[in-house]
């Protein structure tokens, strides 16, 4: 049969199972294609048979100009190739992951061998960078004699396309083999070839030369409101920005052929702009006089905090607001550029601060404040040293456009999850404010580890302890051995194998029978190695378990060690390295200080003999900076007990120690296993003990300059004593027993999160970055979704909705490993190999499904499905688990959600017509357990009596706002009469008489002589009070209601505490004037 060849580079699909591809890459028109993939720096492959079969048909959509490209003989399916409609030119259904390869298969027709490929390998995460269209390049008819470009010779799609524009102009003259295919596909074959335009950003010059006509192509391009005067003050803080790129936006890996302006030593004047203004004055002292260093204090521009600031109808375009502080920091960056001849960009060297020098360029270029001779260079500081803040400015480089594109994504993502998460909380679950996507898997793992805390069941277990004591009197190592049961009856035990009491005391029965010996020792020798060096969110962890300190004080702290310090000799310095890193290398100079240092304080022992490298073994680790260590080792904890505070030197003690350990030698540890039991050897018990031979790191933490951070696991909890009565025990020796201790235990659940252990398991996922840790968890704190007590993390009830809301309806938001696996897509945006608006499409395509069905629950169905989630707990309080409503005894209790409020309640489902409410819920722990038990538990009405007229009952009641009284039951459209009990301090004192003469309220004192309107005593809330129209005068509380007549009423009203309720009467309007 005759077959067409088809050729495409850049081919890109986007997110889907991977799977898929082996069952269905397009739609099947009858007709078959086999791929060879070779993958473009695939970290992960999947490869695939030798004949994948996969049933389909390029089916390329066709568009205003329709170029035929038959094939010269007849094709099973004829196709169509134009302009491409989509990122690929293919129309693709239950499409795979995103993949970018060069392949050429066979369109039509069966498998020949010739064309059966080897396999095919596809990259997870690898999508052609901003690929926008795709061209036809060359149409070539199989009798024409032209020859065709094999397909390993064609440019992979992550080379510039300035070789597909040579392509295009007819100016490649490379030549190459036709493939071969069998005799009968040779004689009609049509050629193909699809190249992808990649629209990235253009590596320019950073002096930048701008025409008027090019001024105003800018300022048509970037849709804003009107922007503010030369002074900054415009009336307008807000921009849409379209793209994320500008003439000023350049790749990090185009730096090469650059020539850069000398920055250091200085020829000229030089503006530098960091974060803070601790940070701009020590750096301003190591600069000098030709550099004026400004802080931009943080972002300058962020997206606006409302609904729309991120369009993806519009491409995902954005609308940045300024606040107002910046444009003071802005207006001064101007001034400052008057007069200098380059822009030195330094602020933190993480995505944050790319995305903050982007910023700054995009905001100087809009108010015209950089002059055509200005150079733009971007430096970034690992420490604050005077040496490295030096040789920093002789390495310059342009912006990273990969960071920047990561931040954007981070920003719309989070943008977009919140902003419309969140509104369907208000309406859903009042009271419950906002959703994030790193925050609400954070909550998912601490609700997830309270349900298992839950649905523990304890188990009884028992352990036995014995002590022996050598049998010879005389002897000097007559000491007490401890030791455990390990095995009875011949048998090994496990932690549960004794179950009871009862099993526990036959066993000891037993034991006091039988007679021991030593029947057995080891000694052996184990190496503990050295920690490694300090990242984020080791950092968090040590400082939360040893200093106890929260995440974001912690970060805080280590903030205030890298800006810098005044040291006691006058000189600021900044003592740490930049504490926001993923990577646990350290530079070879420093490792070589501190082996050095470790020399001449410890010994030559105790260092390494070369300098130990470490490497992170966590998903999404970028290391892309030095791990935290001090920036000269040599500044031990002491020399700085006058010049930092108490927690700052407690946190660099920590960081200091730890880099001491990591460049140190092992420690060597003796242990020693001694195993005794009777004669049969049925019954063994076994002791163990170790002592340290030789320290290595060790010595480090045992240091008198870590008094302040010394930690029992530091200093290994060796007990020499015992290992050398141990030690002296010899096979066969017979010992006393002296006493066998019975102890009984009970198996615990999995204890809740700490910060610490939260941050652990996150980095363990690989949800989030661990820059992003603290602020996660002050968040939730902020928003009452977990509390802490006792350094344990514990779900609020509101906390545990959201987060059951949020697994019910937007399952894909909660999930684990949805949640890292697109936390590695974004570190591929800032690796440059997944292109950023085409993930933002794909996560946006299937999240507003999610909100577009959520958003048609009913607040019933919400109700409904908390209820199943969390009856157990809602209905603990009930007796007997009866839930029928104990005031109608028709309806049932069941969780409602508050309408006019933030509450919660548990009441009948008869309502309006019982309006019985059994528990109200806020979603709020009190701190005393007993309050707590009496805020859950469900207090049924009391029967006072009967209303001796009408025989109808009363009853004491206890509602959202207090206890009450009752005149007959809940009926609809006739409400019962009521009286508060507020004023009443013991509600167990209300009897029969006392309700019967509070409900006779209100009662009419008489008419007011000045109006003839009545003046009435009732009882409030407040108490009793009396009332004339708008004019409210209260009762004193020793004044009792019974005494209170007409006389005394107004000259209560006439007294000075009387307040006026309702609207204020309005005042007639003059007579319009006569018309003349």
């Amino acid at each position: 049969m005759d077959a067409s060849v088809v050729k495409v580079m850049g081919m890109t699909w986007y997110r889907g199972q991977f799977s898929q591809l082996q069952n269905r890459a397009f739609r099947s028109y009858q007709s078959r294609i086999c791929l060879k993939c070779p993958s473009v720096q695939a970290e992960r492959s999947k490869r695939f048979s030798v004949r994948a079969g996969i049933s389909c048909a390029l089916n390329l959509k066709t568009g205003t100009k329709n170029c035929p490209l038959r094939s010269c003989a007849s094709v099973s399916s004829p196709f169509y190739a134009s302009r491409a409609m989509t990122s690929v030119g293919c129309e693709l259904l239950n499409s795979g992951m995103p993949m970018n390869v060069s392949f050429y298969g066979l369109v039509g027709g069966p498998w020949p061998t010739s064309y059966a490929s080897n396999s095919i390998s596809r990259s997870y995460s690898q999508t052609a960078k901003a690929s926008t269209r795709n061209r036809i390049i060359s149409t070539e008819g199989g009798s024409s004699g032209k020859n065709t470009t094999d397909a390993a010779e064609l440019p992979d799609s992550s080379k510039k396309i300035s070789g597909a524009k040579e392509i295009r102009k007819g100016k490649s003259k490379s030549k190459s083999k036709r493939p071969q295919v069998s005799p009968e596909v040779q004689s009609n074959l049509t050629v193909v070839e699809v190249v992808e335009s990649v629209d990235t950003p253009k590596t320019v010059q950073k002096k930048v030369k701008r025409s008027p006509a090019r001024k105003k192509k800018l300022s048509a391009e970037s849709s804003s409101s009107p922007k503010p005067n030369e002074n900054f003050t415009g009336k307008s803080n807000l921009k849409v920005s379209p793209a994320p790129t500008s003439c000023l936006v350049t790749k990090a890996k185009s730096q090469g052929g650059k020539a850069w302006p000398q920055l250091y030593p200085p020829i000229s004047k030089s503006v530098v702009v960091v974060e803070s203004v601790t940070k701009a004055k020590v750096i301003q002292g190591y600069l000098g006089e030709m550099y004026e260093v400004l802080p931009s204090y943080g972002h300058v521009r962020d997206l606006a905090a409302r609904s729309g600031s991120v369009r993806p109808d519009d491409d995902f375009s954005m609308v940045w607001e300024v606040p107002s502080p910046a444009w003071s920091h802005l207006k001064s960056i101007k001034v400052a550029l008057s007069g200098a001849q380059n822009l030195i960009l330094a602020s933190d060297p993480d995505r944050e601060g790319e995305a903050i020098a982007w910023h700054l360029i995009e905001m100087l270029q809009q108010q015209d404040a950089l002059r055509e001779d200005v150079s733009i260079a971007r430096v970034v500081f690992n420490e604050i040293t005077e040496s490295s803040i030096k040789s920093s400015l002789q390495a310059p480089r342009d912006i990273d456009t990969d960071l920047v594109h990561a931040y954007l994504a981070r920003r719309a993502l989070d943008y977009l999850i919140g902003f419309n998460v969140s509104p369907l909380l208000w309406r859903k679950l009042p009271g419950c404010q906002s959703a994030g996507r790193v925050q609400s898997a954070a909550l998912a793992l601490i609700c997830d580890r309270e349900k298992e805390i839950d649905d523990f069941k304890s188990t009884e277990y028992w352990s036995i302890n014995a002590y022996f004591q050598n049998n010879n009197l005389n002897s000097t190592n007559n000491a007490t051995v401890t030791s455990h049961l390990t095995h009875f009856d011949s048998k090994k035990l496990n932690q549960l194998s004794i179950s009871s009491n009862v099993e526990a005391k036959s066993i000891e029965e037993k034991i006091n029978l039988s007679k021991f010996e030593v029947i057995g020792s080891k000694t052996s020798k184990t190496r503990r190695n050295p920690p490694m060096p300090y990242i984020t969110s080791t950092i968090q962890q040590d400082a939360a378990n040893k200093l106890n300190f929260a995440t974001s004080y912690t970060m805080k702290v280590a903030q205030k060690l890298y800006e810098g310090v005044e040291l006691s000799d006058g000189k600021a310095t900044g003592l740490i390295t930049y504490m926001r890193t993923d990577g646990l290398h350290l530079s070879d100079e420093a490792a070589k200080s501190i082996q050095n240092f470790v020399v001449e304080k410890y010994g030559p022992n105790f260092a390494t003999k070369s300098t130990r490298k470490y490497f992170k073994k966590v998903k999404n680790a970028q290391e892309a900076h030095e791990a935290i260590r001090p920036t000269d080792i040599r500044r031990v904890p002491s020399s700085l007990a006058g010049v930092l505070d108490a927690d700052s030197l407690k946190l660099y003690t920590l960081i200091w120690c730890r880099t001491m350990a990591c460049q140190m030698e092992p420690a060597i540890v003796e242990q020693l296993q001694c195993d005794i039991g009777n004669a049969y050897q049925s019954i063994v018990f076994r002791s163990t003990c170790s002592r340290v031979e030789f320290l290595g790191y060790q010595a480090a933490y045992a240091d008198a300059e870590t008094i302040r951070v010394r930690h029992s696991d530091d200093d290994g909890g060796h007990h020499n004593d015992v290992f050398e009565i141990l030690s002296k025990l010899k096979y066969g020796q017979p010992l006393c027993l002296t006493n066998v201790e019975l102890d009984e235990h009970h198996t615990e659940p999995p204890p809740r999160y700490s910060e610490g252990s939260l941050v652990k398991k996150l980095e363990e996922l690989g949800i989030g970055r661990p820059s992003t840790y603290a602020t996660t968890i002050k968040v939730l704190k902020d928003r009452k979704y977990i509390t802490m007590k006792s350094r344990a993390l514990i779900p609020e009830f509101r906390g545990r909705m959201v987060s059951a809301f949020l697994s019910h309806y937007f399952s894909e938001v909660t999930d684990y490993s949805f949640t890292a696996d697109m936390e590695a897509e974004l570190d591929n945006v800032s690796g440059g190999i997944t292109e950023w608006k085409g993930l933002l499409k794909d996560y946006w395509t299937r999240f507003s499904k999610y909100c577009e069905s959520a958003s048609g629950v009913h607040i019933h169905q919400v109700e409904k499905m908390l209820e199943k989630t969390f009856g157990d707990f809602l209905f603990s309080s009930l007796r007997d688990g009866n839930r029928t409503c104990p005031s109608c005894l028709a309806g049932t209790l069941v969780f409602k959600v508050s309408r006019f409020g933030a509450g919660y309640f548990i009441g009948c489902d008869q309502h309006p017509k019982c309006k019985y409410i059994a528990q109200t819920l806020y979603g709020e722990d009190n701190d005393d357990d007993i309050q707590d038990q009496q805020k859950r538990s469900i207090e049924e009405p009391k029967l006072l009596g009967l209303h001796p007229a009408s025989q109808d009952k009363i009853l004491l009641k206890c509602g959202p706002y207090g206890h009450y009284v009752q005149l007959g039951e809940d009926r609809k459209g006739h409400p019962p009469k009521r009286a508060s009990l507020s004023h009443i301090k013991d509600v167990a004192s209300v009897t029969l008489d006392i309700a019967l003469d509070l409900l006779q309220y209100p009662v009419t004192l008489g008419n007011h002589p000045d109006d003839s309107q009545p003046v009435i005593l009732k009882l409030a809330k407040g108490g009793f009070s009396i009332r004339h129209r708008r004019t409210i005068a209260p009762v004193p509380k020793n004044l009792k209601p019974s005494e209170i007549t007409l006389e005394k009423g107004l000259e209560l009203l006439n007294g000075k505490d009387v307040k006026r309720c309702g609207r204020p009467k309005q005042k007639k309007s003059a007579e319009p004037a006569e018309a003349m």
